[in-house]
């Protein structure tokens, strides 16, 4: 205690009997006296006595510093005081107030004994640096120092080392000098090990080896893979190389295609402006112009396509090298290997894994950034040949896309699909409108084209014969066709590429399809004409056998006088070759239908649509022939059915599909209304240069064959195509094209009867006729030998008709089933016109029956030297007519029943004629009623 004081005293501090005035003025209350502190030093220091005390102390206490101690205890006293419990009380607090100053005491002491340690401690650390010099540390740090320096200088050294070798690694792999490049690389491979703390070592050579494997991506070299796998595999990084070689592959394709579609921007801006570089690829592909846009494609898919090769040559290099390598593993039998053998397996799997794998990854940048380049320009107002330029391209690149890794190409499709929909509806709309104008312009002349006319021989037609038509059956093409199928990988494996094609195939060869439709002068054409007497007798031996002009087979260019003489009368086609009937209108449309396919042979996704535009064309072209030639109701009226029901039920619905009849329109028209009236075309109107009314033109015939003929070669196109169309068409519209095909190409041919019929009508007098009729007195007496002189008279007119078609023969070839149906119809007309005169017959005795037959007879044996038409039409249906007057009542009444094809009027006008003869009153109301019951059900 003694030691404390002496050092507090050396220190200059007071003892804490000094320091109590020091105390704040709560704690300074009342100062206990000498008596006081000695009494409580002889009381006991119970610890937890104290601390109980202690906590006896009321927290009021401890409150704050403005507490008024004195005024809170007087205030606590009670009214009447008791001096024992005071007493008590005021012990109660001296035992607080000592043990709360006990503590505080001992706690002062305890502070200004650390005081005084800490100063001896201070006291002491001064005396120890005097004793030690700065000097002395020093040194030892600088020996650190030393030390430190000595190993870094031999890191340097030894990366130095590293350094050159990397660079002599590099010229070797320059020099391709992959054996010593690959010693080095195990060499580094060492060293990297070593001081794989440092990263300058830690890369090594690999950073060559990774710019000698980028270099395969555009140019694969087997050669120079194979070593840097070689290399690869010493450093035990196989794995790694792949990962790299798909990344150099990714780089790759977005490198080639902003460095081709960067170079056509600068070309087209005319600068070098270094803002295009700083732009995004997508905003770039917005730069290129119309003019450039096709020869950019072709380079982009150029330079793509020599990606995806390298990409090919690099599985075909592996597929080589795993199977050569397990063969070389298989062979070795010992056990020694089999934990290289498995990691070597491993490594290949991943390998082979990682490339399959790559394919679709590769494919799928590939069409991203050549859909980024599609959707970057507007193509609606591409030339229709530019249009299909870019088509092409894409169909050959989805090509390659199928073959690179099988796929359907979904990103190609989808951006190109719709933007080709809108524009072929354009463009189908525009040729409409010009088709209308063609027809309404045509006049139906002829076109001269070759007897071997093909569509294939079209320019549009051209890739029919690159893709082979399905039209050619398996069993027509070359057996090496059907064995092997090389794919464009195979084919331009060693060189070229399938893009190069589509810059030449625009102009290849001209067209050799226009010639002059006949003989080669004109002096030969009347030569043949002049031995060709319309009017002399034919001998009985020629008529024998018909001549079928449908049997394409190849044209003589010159006919012999013989030849002509022995050609039957029925052929009006002498100075014609079997050349195809057609006009520029036709062949214009057989062009538009090649267009059309184009573009859906190289967009399958689109073949509906394009399928249902060709049939438009073809329903106009149809619906124009019938409007021009062959719309007449009075021919319906004779109950011939030269209408089919088929034919009238495409008529109706091409009217009501594709016809606008309204002339005006209205306001009160609904926008759905409007927008389909966008989709139809006007009715037409005949050119006022065709003229139909003209008896010696036979009622414009040779407009009227050229018209509907040409329909027919277009229908027979149609079905060329079909084959075709059906491999395209998806299976859910097939039914359409069935259809299509079925109701409508089929129904070609049947426009031949109603629109020949109305020459037929117009071109034998037959109204001159029923008045000759009129005149002849059939109530006879006895029979006669000599016709009526209405026999002559038609025969007449039948020998005009024939001249007549001679004449048009000159201009137009006409085909056999056109004459036929020619002849039919007027030996069919005139034959019911005999009829009706017939029936006109008021009084009618048997002889005059006999002289009925005997008029017929005669119109037949003439009729039978000017057409070779047989049976003759109808003939049956005038000679049963006039049996018929022949009949007992049973019989006729039976024969009324069967025969209904004869009007009521007929009918009833044999009834009466007979009655008298050998019908009485009685039959002929019978048989009256049972023709009236036969035409109650036609009311």
């Amino acid at each position: 205690m003694q030691k404390i004081k002496s050092l507090m005293t050396r220190q200059g501090l007071r003892s804490p009997q000094e320091n109590v005035h020091d105390l704040s003025p709560i704690e300074n209350f009342r100062i206990p006296s000498k008596e006081e502190f000695r009494e409580l030093r002889e009381q006991p220091t119970d610890p937890q006595a104290q601390q109980e005390i202690i906590n006896s102390i009321e927290e009021v206490y401890f409150s704050n510093d403005s507490f008024d101690i004195v005024k809170y205890e007087l205030e606590k006293l009670p009214p009447v005081l008791s001096l024992q419990e005071l007493e008590e009380y005021r012990d109660k607090l001296k035992q607080q107030q000592a043990a709360e100053l006990e503590r505080v005491t001992s706690l002062q002491t305890g502070l200004q004994l650390a005081a005084v340690i800490c100063t001896n401690g201070r006291r002491h650390l001064n005396t120890a640096k005097e004793g030690f010099t700065q000097a002395s540390l020093g040194l030892l740090a600088n020996q650190r120092k030393r030390q430190l320096l000595i190993g870094l200088l031999k890191s340097l050294r030894t990366i130095k080392t590293l350094q050159r070798t990397d660079v002599r690694l590099s010229e070797m792999l320059e020099e391709e000098d992959y054996p010593g490049a690959i010693q080095l690389c195990l060499e580094c491979q060492k060293a990297a090990s070593t001081f794989k703390h440092y990263s300058c070592i830690r890369s090594g050579g690999i950073e060559q080896l990774d710019v000698a494997l980028s270099k395969i991506c555009k140019n694969f070299d087997i050669s120079h893979y194979t070593k840097v796998q070689q290399a690869y595999r010493l450093l035990g990084k196989t794995q790694t190389a792949m990962d790299q070689l798909h990344m150099h592959f990714t780089q790759a394709i977005h490198n080639t295609v902003f460095q081709v579609v960067l170079g056509y921007v600068e070309l087209c801006a005319g600068n070098t402006d270094t803002k295009f570089q700083k732009l995004q690829y997508k905003d770039l592909c917005t730069h290129i112009t119309s003019d450039s846009y096709i020869p950019c494609l072709a380079d982009l898919c150029k330079a793509l396509w020599e990606v995806m090769l390298s990409y090919y040559r690099t599985m075909q290099w592996h597929e080589t090298h795993d199977r050569d390598e397990g063969a070389a593993l298989s062979s070795v039998s010992d056990g020694s290997n089999a934990v290289g053998a498995e990691e070597t397996n491993f490594d290949r799997s991943y390998v082979k894994k990682k490339l399959e794998h790559g394919l679709s990854r590769i494919w799928q940048d590939v069409q991203l950034k050549v859909k980024t380049y599609l959707l970057g320009t507007d193509l609606s107002n591409f030339k229709y040949d530019d249009f299909i330029f870019v088509l092409d391209i894409i169909s050959r690149l989805m090509q390659v896309g199928e073959e690179f890794c099988g796929s359907k190409s979904e990103v190609l499709q989808e951006s190109i699909r719709k933007q080709s929909v809108n524009y072929f509806k354009n463009y189908h709309r525009t040729r409409l409108e010009e088709l209308r104008m063609f027809l309404e312009n045509e006049t139906w002349e002829l076109c001269p084209v070759k007897a071997s006319f093909s569509i294939l021989q079209l320019h549009e037609f051209k890739f029919m014969e690159q893709s082979r038509s399905p039209s050619v059956s398996p069993s027509k093409q070359p057996a090496s066709a059907i064995s092997t199928t090389v794919t464009l990988f195979e084919q331009y494996c060693n060189g070229g590429n399938p893009f190069e094609i589509q810059a030449n195939n625009k102009d290849e060869e001209t067209e050799d399809v226009l010639a002059s439709n006949g003989y080669e002068s004109d002096e030969q054409e009347k030569s043949a004409y002049q031995e060709y007497d319309s009017d002399s007798d034919v001998p009985e031996e020629l008529k024998r056998d018909y001549v079928d002009e449908q049997t394409g087979d190849v044209p003589v260019k010159s006919i012999s006088r013989e030849t002509l003489k022995s050609r039957k009368r029925s052929d009006y086609s002498l100075n014609k070759v079997n050349a195809p009937i057609l006009t520029n209108t036709t062949l214009n449309v057989i062009r538009l239908v090649g267009k059309y396919m184009q573009m859906m042979n190289i967009l399958k996704p689109i073949a509906f649509d394009v399928i249902h535009f060709m049939s438009q064309l073809f329903d106009y072209y149809l619906y124009a022939v019938y409007t021009f030639f062959g719309r007449n109701d009075t021919f319906e009226l004779t109950g011939l059915g030269l209408s089919s029901s088929r034919l009238r039920t495409t008529l109706n619905r091409i009217q009501e599909s594709l016809i606008d009849l309204e002339v005006s329109a209205d306001s009160t028209v609904t926008l759905t209304a409007v927008e389909e009236r966008k989709e139809k075309v006007p009715s037409l109107h005949l050119s006022h240069l065709v003229v139909l009314t003209s008896g010696n033109t036979l009622y414009g015939l040779a407009e009227r064959v050229v018209a509907t003929e040409s329909l027919v070669f277009l229908a027979e196109q149609f079905e060329f195509l079909q084959p075709h169309l059906d491999t395209v068409m998806p299976a859910a519209k097939k039914p359409f094209l069935q259809q299509f095909y079925s109701q409508t190409v089929s129904t070609a041919s049947e426009l031949r009867k109603p629109i020949y019929w109305i020459v037929a009508a117009k071109a034998i007098d037959y109204e001159q006729m029923l008045l000759l009729m009129a005149n002849v007195k059939w109530d006879v007496k006895e029979i006669m030998s000599q016709h009526n002189i209405y026999v002559d008279s038609l025969l007449k007119e039948f020998e005009q008709f024939n001249r007549r078609l001679n004449e048009v023969s000159k201009r137009v070839r006409i085909p056999l089933p056109v004459s036929n149906i020619l002849w039919e119809h007027c030996i069919r007309l005139a034959n019911r016109t005999l009829v009706e005169g017939y029936a006109n017959v008021k009084k009618c005795s048997n002889e005059g029956r006999a002289l009925m037959q005997l008029d017929f007879q005669q119109f037949l044996m003439k009729l039978e030297k000017l057409t070779d038409i047989r049976p003759i039409p109808d003939k049956e249906f005038v000679e049963t007519y006039i049996k018929a007057y022949y009949l007992t009542e049973n019989d006729m009444e039976r024969w009324i029943k069967e025969h209904r094809e004869y009007s009521t009027k007929q009918l009833t006008n044999l009834v009466n004629v007979c009655l008298g003869s050998h019908i009485n009153k009685k039959a002929r109301q019978k048989l009256l009623a049972a023709i009236d019951d036969i035409d109650r059900p036609k009311r």
